[in-house]
C-alpha cells in the first residue's frame, strides 16, 4: 500500500477533494508545466502507448485521470469507434473540451466528469482502458484498480503509464536533484499553487512503481503484467490484460 500523499496537508479534506481542487487551480497551466517538467519527452511516452494499443485495435476506449484530454486524443490513432475522456477535475475537462472540439471530434470523444473508484459503466463497457500520470492520484488504489478491472472487457488491455523512480547511479542521484530543487522553482513560474508542484514530486516519490504496481495488479486479477521503463527510469508503461 503507498503512503498517503495530498497536496494541502491535513484539516483541507480527503485526497479525492483535494486533487480536485490542485487540478483546477493548475489547469489552465498545466499542459505548459508538462512540456517542461520533462522536457518534452511526455509526447513520446504518449505516442507508444497508443502504438501499443493500435495493435489490439480496440473499438471502445476509457481515458481514465484524461485531464486535458491529450492521451484521449492521440488514442484516436488506434481507430476506435468510442473514446471516453473521464477526470474528476472539471478545470481539466474544460480545457480537453476545448481541444476536441478544435479538432472536431466531438463526435468520438466524450469527456464527461467522473470517479475513478465509482465509474458509472457497466461491467466488461470497454475494450482497453488507460491512464496517464493518473494512478497516483487515486485516493484508495486498489479500489480504483478494482473499478477498472469491473469496466474493462474480457481480453481487454488496461495501459498505465506513470512517473516512477530511477534504480540506476547516477540517474536516480539526478532525479532526486531534479525533484527536489528544480521542480518546485518549475512549478512557481508557472502557478501561484505552491503546493501542487510539490504534490505532484512527492507522490510520484512515494507511488509503488515497477514490481510492487506489477504485484498490485496481480492482486486485482489482471493477468500478462509487464511494465516497460522509459527515459531511464524516470517514467514506466504498464500493461496488463483481463
Amino acid at each position: 500500500m503507498s503512503e498517503k500523499v495530498t497536496p494541502y496537508g491535513s484539516g483541507e479534506g480527503g485526497k479525492k477533494e483535494q486533487v480536485t481542487k490542485m487540478f483546477d487551480n493548475i489547469s489552465k497551466n498545466y499542459d505548459g508545466l508538462n512540456r517542461v517538467i520533462s522536457f518534452g519527452i511526455d509526447i513520446k511516452w504518449r505516442k507508444r502507448v497508443v502504438k501499443l494499443l493500435k495493435e489490439k485495435k480496440p473499438k471502445s476506449i476509457l481515458d481514465i485521470a484524461t485531464g486535458t484530454g491529450d492521451l484521449a486524443i492521440n488514442l484516436m490513432e488506434t481507430g476506435a469507434q468510442r473514446i471516453v475522456g473521464l477526470d474528476i477535475s472539471p478545470g481539466m475537462l474544460a480545457v480537453g473540451k476545448e481541444k476536441v472540439a478544435e479538432k472536431n471530434l466531438v463526435n468520438t470523444i466524450e469527456m464527461i466528469v467522473g470517479d475513478s473508484e465509482n465509474l458509472p459503466y457497466e461491467d466488461n463497457s470497454f475494450d482497453a482502458v488507460t491512464v496517464a500520470f493518473g494512478v497516483r492520484n487515486f485516493e484508495t488504489l486498489e479500489k480504483g484498480l478494482s473499478e477498472i478491472y469491473r469496466v474493462l472487457a474480457k481480453d481487454g488491455t488496461f495501459v498505465v503509464l506513470e512517473t516512477s523512480v530511477p534504480t540506476k547511479t547516477p540517474y536516480k542521484q539526478g532525479y532526486h536533484v531534479y525533484c527536489k530543487y528544480m521542480l518546485p522553482v518549475v512549478g512557481r513560474l508557472f502557478s501561484k499553487d505552491r503546493s501542487a508542484y510539490r504534490y505532484l514530486s512527492e507522490s510520484a516519490a512515494v507511488f509503488p512503481h515497477g514490481k510492487a504496481f506489477n504485484n498490485i495488479l496481480r492482486k486485482i486479477g489482471f493477468i500478462e503484467v509487464e511494465n516497460r521503463p522509459q527515459t531511464f527510469g524516470v517514467a514506466s508503461i504498464y500493461v496488463a490484460t483481463k
